[in-house]
């Protein structure tokens, strides 16, 4: 023996011999007791404390110790309510009459306390035990028949299931491994030493003494079939008849099904499972709270019809079905924490809705053991059973305290409270233990402890916990002990301070969107992993929807009208309206219209469809962009008006405020109102127009109000025009008189007919007939509906504008291609009469429009420029197109490739060029 403090296995050949006769001794010796009657109801009797016990009361502890395997098997006085006989488990029939049970010769019926006849209380255990009987005395009178000096019969809180004839289940030529070993190196690592490591490490910190032993029997067919099949149940009985050399022909059968069998294997199964069918029939009939079955081999693998890693009989779905079919429990829930997934067990339930299988598991894509997709996140059940199984499957090893806690608090314990077990079974196999190579996981005893603390909490306290796997011996012992150590009512030993990993959260925030279908308990927003705000250079990965929303329409007006970003002189607005505010190339100028559109706005509407109500995952293929602002666009081109378009870039409010007037105060948001008056003061003011309107639509009515208010705006501005959804809006000054007439002869709004504005005749009056309504109620279609109203209003403010310039252009030669010809110039030089327009005309052509061309493409120098083609969609720019490529729209040509041009690339939003008249000098809003 290498140490005291650790129980081994004698490594002599006849160490195993030894233990056979002695458990074979013992039990002849229990089978010749005379079992005398006993009543049918017979009080559960409670080891008290030794200076607690009545004086009257004689109890013999009989101690037997087997000095080759130095394991110390204790029994203790406990009388059997239904004695049953040591070779079956067949009750045996009441020998008192029918009637009210008489506890300690107290009558329920009669409320006195009755003579009864002194007896012994023998013990009636199973044949596999080894224990001495012991006999028991107590008083046959009371003299004295007071109630309150009757003692309750206290319930032992944890019971525990060991028996050292398991570990006669062991592969041929084993050797067990000596106390100092961790593990068995190159050996089997389901060997005999794993539960007598636990067992006395149980014993050696004084646990096993503060438990109660649960004598049990081995488990019958009647009881396995309940799970398995008649097949399976005589495959795994017919182990016990092999021969040395059909044992090693069969070895590699075996092998395949990662198994190894000998001639005790069948009793050992036997055995296991008994013990586990017995601590839960103990739990659920009240005899113990909860309790620890310390058993081999374990189970969870063995399918109905296969037996196959390391397992046989799968011990907690037969015990769960027995307890079932007793009537003691109805929903059971098994909660496995091996790090292989269960497949025995889930599949035993797979269609049962009153059982709930939860799983915490290596899965590796399906590639770690039992290498099936089995126990894939989204195996729920089927039938009735469907979202009775819950798998957090691990991507690979390394995972820990941290992930296996947050899986049992956004997962595993929302889903078990819902569920509202009757009993709860632990499959605690503890290969994910911190030291077993073949999990590769990292969970301490303390988390073991703090899981099952979590656990005791359902079903009243009827735990039970059976040992699955667990290869490490040091491992899985210390991991028992903290086990242990909460099942007797102690507090589960203190974590650090510990994170779950991101491979664990998003696990599990994947498991949450499954099980969201079947579980109303679980939150899936709170599942969902946190963003990466940061790479490894520190740069932020994110970019936001309203910076993607500027990059695309930066790029599109560029591409689409030939729209130029201004730049902020302030850092302040630089970073907030940067890219948002653009305008035509020669904003300075007065145009050939004399007009300036100043056109303010939001963005438009973001339609986005989840992919379901338990998510706010964006279904990106029905989603999209309504952005009606670009019409306006349209128009203003259309019309030869200069323009500059500001995006403000704001949500619309989707209510009013309940409190308050329905029209918010004359002053806009602080930043926005800083953004116009520095583009009156620096572009609009400075420009050469001299008629100027104002639009403003959704939210951009605040910012139009802000600049009316704050800035002399009544010489150069014709026309205000205000498009609103509901929302609020802001008015006029109302101190300032002067202003306020010329705001009533040139302002228009158009608001939804259910605006609430509407209702309030104050409002309505102030202000007059300048409100239009419409039945659409959505800013974006208000503003569709009303456009025509618009250009008609605005064209009536204006008045009579200075007629367009008339241009010659005198018609190239006509260009030959491939052997076409293209249109001839007319005869004698005959030149075209085209409409100027911002520096460009429109060439006309047997009375159709051709195209776009600068005015100075006369010019020699011009018409060396290289010409740009749009990245989009491939049309040539008119700005840069060499006259001679230019074909009419009348011409009849064959289709035929076009001329090769110098294309240049559209743009970036980074790269989108900027006016060059732009100030640098910032004006400070007044």
């Amino acid at each position: 023996m290498s140490g005291s403090n650790h129980m081994e296995v004698d490594p002599t050949p006849s160490s195993r011999v030894q233990d056979v006769e002695v458990a074979t001794t013992v039990a002849d010796a229990a089978e010749n007791v005379t079992t005398g009657p006993q009543e049918s109801d017979a009080p559960m009797e409670v080891d008290p404390a030794p200076d607690a016990r009545p004086s009257s009361i004689t109890e013999q502890v009989v101690e037997q110790t087997t000095t080759s395997t130095t394991t110390v098997i204790e029994t203790t006085t406990v009388p059997i309510p239904t004695p049953t006989t040591a070779a079956t488990s067949e009750i045996l029939p009441p020998q008192s009459t029918p009637g009210p049970s008489v506890t300690n010769g107290f009558d329920p019926y009669t409320q006195q306390f009755q003579p009864q006849p002194t007896q012994q209380t023998p013990i009636s255990g199973p044949s596999n035990s080894a224990v001495t009987p012991t006999t028991a005395f107590f008083p046959s009178v009371f003299s004295t028949p007071n109630l309150g000096s009757v003692e309750r019969a206290r319930m032992t809180r944890t019971g525990y299931i060991y028996d050292p004839m398991m570990m006669l289940h062991c592969q041929d030529g084993y050797t067990p491994t000596a106390d100092d070993v961790l593990d068995n190196g190159e050996g089997h690592p389901e060997e005999p030493m794993r539960i007598k490591r636990i067992f006395g490490r149980l014993a050696e910190q004084g646990l096993i003494k503060r438990m109660r032993k649960l004598e049990f029997d081995e488990v019958t067919m009647e009881q396995v079939m309940l799970v398995h099949s008649e097949e399976l149940w005589y495959k795994v009985q017919g182990t016990e008849n092999l021969s040395d050399e059909h044992l090693q022909e069969s070895k590699n059968y075996y092998d395949q099904l990662s198994l190894y069998v000998c001639r005790e294997t069948a009793h050992c199964a036997r055995l296991s499972c008994g013990g586990v069918i017995q601590a839960c029939l103990s739990v659920c009939r009240g005899d113990v709270r909860n309790a620890f079955a310390i058993v081999r081999p374990p189970g969870h693998h063995a399918e109905p019809d296969e037996h196959m890693g390391f397992c046989f009989f799968n011990n907690v779905a037969v015990a769960a079905r027995e307890v079932q079919r007793l009537g003691l429990a109805k929903k059971v829930l098994i909660l496995d924490w091996d790090v292989h997934h269960g497949n025995g067990t889930q599949r035993a339930f797979w269609d049962d809705p009153n059982v709930l299988y939860m799983s915490l598991h290596r899965h590796d894509g399906g590639r770690f053991y039992p290498t099936s997709d089995f126990g894939a996140l989204d195996m729920v059940g089927s039938g009735e059973g469907e979202g009775k199984s819950v798998n957090v499957p691990w991507p690979g090893p390394g995972f820990g305290d941290a992930d296996y806690i947050y899986a049992f608090q956004r997962i595993i314990m929302p889903i078990a409270y819902e569920f509202a077990p009757d009993l709860v079974i632990i499959s605690a196999g503890f290969d994910a233990a911190d030291g077993d190579h073949l999990g590769g996981c990292h969970v301490t005893p303390a988390a073991y402890g703090h899981m099952t603390h979590m656990l005791s909490a359902l079903a009243g306290g009827k735990l039970v916990v059976a040992l699955e796997g667990g290869y490490n011996l040091r491992a899985i012992s210390d991991s028992a002990l903290a086990v242990a150590h909460v099942l007797l009512g102690e507090t589960p030993a203190e974590l650090d301070v510990i994170q779950a990993s991101e491979a664990a959260t998003e696990v599990i925030y994947q498991c949450a969107k499954v099980q969201s279908k079947y579980w109303k308990s679980i939150d899936v927003k709170a599942c969902e992993p946190p963003e990466v705000t940061a790479l490894e250079d520190g740069s932020s990965p994110i970019i936001s929807i309203p910076d993607l929303l500027k990059i695309h329409r930066a790029h599109h007006m560029f591409t689409k009208h030939g729209l130029f970003q201004i730049p902020l002189a302030s850092t302040e607005l630089e970073e907030s309206f940067g890219g948002q505010v653009i305008c035509s190339e020669n904003v300075y100028d007065a145009g050939p219209r004399g007009v300036l559109v100043v056109f303010v706005h939001d963005f438009g509407n973001l339609r986005v469809e989840t992919e379901g109500v338990s998510t706010t995952n964006v279904h990106l293929e029905n989603s999209y962009l309504l952005d009606t602002s670009d019409a306006v666009v349209q128009w203003v081109n259309g019309e030869k008006y200069n323009l500059i378009d500001v995006n403000v870039l704001k949500q619309l409010p989707t209510k009013l405020p309940r409190e308050g007037p329905q029209m918010v105060s004359k002053s806009g948001p602080k930043l926005e109102s800083q953004l116009i008056k520095y583009i009156w003061d620096n572009y609009i003011e400075l420009s050469e127009a001299e008629n100027v309107v104002l639009i403003g639509h959704g939210m951009g009515c605040h910012t139009i109000m802000e600049l009316v208010n704050y800035r002399e705006v009544e010489t150069k501005v014709k026309a205000v025009v205000q498009v609103a959804g509901l929302h609020s809006l802001v008015r006029i000054d109302p101190n300032n008189e002067e202003k306020r007439a010329w705001f009533r002869k040139s302002n228009q709004i158009y608001v939804p007919a259910t605006h609430p504005v509407l209702k309030e005749d104050r409002i309505q009056k102030r202000l007059g007939g300048q409100i239009f309504t419409t039945e659409e109620a959505k800013v974006v279609d208000v503003l569709n509906k009303v456009l025509p109203r618009i250009k008609e209003f605005v064209t009536k403010k204006l008045g009579d504008l200075p007629p367009l310039k008339k241009a010659s252009v005198p018609v190239p030669e006509p260009v030959s291609v491939n052997g076409h010809a293209k249109d001839a110039a007319p005869a004698d030089g005959a030149s075209q009469e085209v409409e100027m327009s911002n520096g460009h005309a429109d060439i006309t052509m047997n009375g159709e429009t051709a195209a776009e061309v600068p005015a100075s493409a006369q010019s020699e120098a011009q018409l060396d420029r290289p010409t740009k083609t749009d990245s989009i969609t491939g049309a040539i720019d008119p700005a840069t197109a060499d006259p001679a490529a230019i074909t009419p729209a009348s011409a009849d040509v064959p289709s035929q490739p076009e001329p090769t041009v110098a294309a240049e690339p559209a743009p970036s939003t980074a790269s989108v060029p900027t006016s060059p008249k732009a100030p640098v000098v910032d004006t400070a809003p007044n």
